[in-house]
């Protein structure tokens, strides 16, 4: 029994969902429209506002792709309503980032500056040159991106110099200890 594939989500006003022949779904609310296609393994129905998913058969493949398709389907709804964000912190002396058009530059002590190339879909925010937000209406694109941006500069465990989620915390080390 899957709690996640047999729970029924409920459509926020304003967005409109409609399934295509090829389990193509289409999410439609004022921030965008997503479109995905799902197996055909589940069934996706959708009747008084509310968006069900039922599986074809009780394989173990088939159950994994049922909660895994309602959680998507949730997230595209949340998507197109209220939109995701991440926010990265850049930490180091003389680490920073700024925008240039469809550019995000970063100085992350390389003695070279990384630029990012901002995929279509998303949008970034640089409030100060130490903190970046990323924010889009696809889940998936937008901790893409913004792992993908971490993974210039992985926080390391003895300053905590690096790029790094808002809400992650870093395990420090000691350093070496002197001698005696």
């Amino acid at each position: 029994m899957s709690r996640i594939g047999n729970r029924s989500l409920t459509l926020p006003a304003g967005v409109e969902i409609s399934v295509a022949a090829n389990n193509e779904v289409t999410v439609k609310g004022p921030k965008g429209t997503l479109i995905k296609e799902f197996s055909p393994l589940i069934t996706i129905d959708v009747k008084d506002g509310a968006v069900t998913t039922t599986r074809a058969n009780e394989q173990k493949h088939t159950k994994q792709l049922h909660g895994t398709t309602n959680s998507i389907i949730k997230g595209m709804i949340e998507g197109v309503s209220n939109g995701f964000s991440k926010e990265l912190q850049i930490v180091g002396v003389g680490y920073r980032a700024q925008l240039a058009g469809n550019k995000l530059n970063l100085s992350l002590g390389f003695s070279h500056p990384v630029a990012y190339d901002i995929p279509e879909g998303i949008t970034i925010e640089v409030p100060k040159p130490t903190i970046v937000i990323v924010k889009g209406i696809d889940k998936q694109l937008v901790g893409q991106v913004a792992a993908d941006i971490r993974s210039y500069r992985r926080p390391e465990p003895y300053k905590g110099k690096g790029v790094r989620y808002a809400d992650e915390h870093i395990i420090r080390k000691e350093g070496k200890a002197a001698g005696k």
